[in-house]
């Protein structure tokens, strides 16, 4: 999963945008990296140390200081994590923030012919929509996680730590 991420292969096109952004010139908006960073960290469960050391080492403007406290907030294990249960949508954060694509077209070319109101969710667009739009099976992949089973993972991971201990099953 970590390697679908750092290649903008999530599924999840305003992540994927962003990773592509990030791995082609270095850089990424704020926004996009909290979006990125969290899909890694709670959908995913991955740990925050291997976002950090990949923004260490892609990021232009990376900062030993700033990038460590921004992945430990994001993982709602920073001194200023609050709410820690924050589980960023990346559906909604895309439709809220690119509400016309417009950047996950210049990112992910194979969604540019999807029409907007598919552009952050094409695994519901019709058949025929998708195939119109050019996306043949695998050529774009589906989510590597559902946004609702990877919320409640994360939420039930969040409490087991909040408890003090976290079971092998809630770990894997």
């Amino acid at each position: 999963m970590l390697a679908a991420w750092r290649g903008g292969r999530t599924g999840y096109p305003v992540v994927d945008a962003g990773m592509r952004q990030l791995w082609r010139i270095g850089w990424m908006h704020n926004r996009v990296r909290m979006i990125a960073s969290s899909l890694l960290v709670k959908h995913l469960l991955q740990p925050w140390q291997d976002g950090f050391a990949w923004f260490m080492d892609t990021l232009v403007d990376a900062d030993p200081a700033n990038n460590g406290a921004s992945w430990q907030w994001i993982a709602g294990s920073g001194t200023d994590s609050s709410p820690y249960f924050r589980v960023f949508n990346p559906v909604a954060q895309g439709e809220k923030f690119d509400p016309e694509g417009v950047y996950v077209r210049r990112w992910v070319p194979e969604l540019a012919r999807m029409p907007s109101r598919f552009i952050h969710r094409p695994w519901e667009a019709p058949e025929a929509v998708r195939r119109a739009a050019g996306l043949e099976e695998g050529v774009y992949p589906r989510p590597v996680v559902e946004h609702a089973a990877g919320r409640a993972r994360a939420l039930a991971a969040l409490r087991a730590v909040a408890r003090g201990a976290l079971s092998e099953e809630e770990a894997a």
